[in-house]
């Protein structure tokens, strides 16, 4: 079930808008690598709320993703083709020296506004690595999927890659 009320979409937006005017100010250097999206080969992870893997997932999953803690299936040639819909983690992260010190305090201030508003909303505290937020992505649409096939028929044809 999806926590992506329209007031929760518009909260989520909202706060960020308030991070992009924020990280504008700061004026960090992004060089287009991709690394923010390569967790593992660059030694980070991304952790989101379940609002915005709502957000993040509305349009789905790109065509035949492989889902692993290695990095974000929604990167596609070091490009991110979810850029309106990304998480707060992945607006405040920049490979740019002189930003780095400013993404903690970012980061922790965007924490405690996430958390104020799933208490606002009176939704439960659901902090994950993104992977786990996309493999119960998956197991919930394969879930339904499996429903609708047995109804219509037909089947699948671009599933998500699940590594393990």
């Amino acid at each position: 079930m999806s926590t992506l009320t329209p007031q929760m979409r518009a909260s989520l937006l909202a706060i960020y808008a308030e991070l992009e005017q924020e990280v504008k100010a700061l004026a960090p250097v992004c060089e287009l690598s991709g690394r923010c999206c390569r967790f593992e080969e660059y030694g980070h992870r991304l952790y989101i709320t379940q609002p915005e893997a709502d957000l993040l997932l509305e349009q789905g999953l790109p065509p035949n993703s492989e889902i692993s803690s290695a990095g974000c299936p929604f990167q596609i040639g070091n490009m991110c083709t979810a850029r309106e819909r990304r998480p707060f983690g992945c607006r405040v992260y920049f490979c740019d020296p002189k930003y780095e010190g400013h993404a903690p305090e970012l980061s922790e201030a965007g924490i405690h506004k996430l958390k104020l508003l799933h208490q606002i909303e009176q939704i439960p505290w659901n902090y994950a690595e993104l992977v786990v937020h996309l493999e119960e992505y998956v197991e919930r649409t394969e879930v339904s999927g499996l429903k609708e096939k047995r109804s219509e028929g037909g089947e699948s044809d671009s599933k998500p890659f699940v590594k393990e």
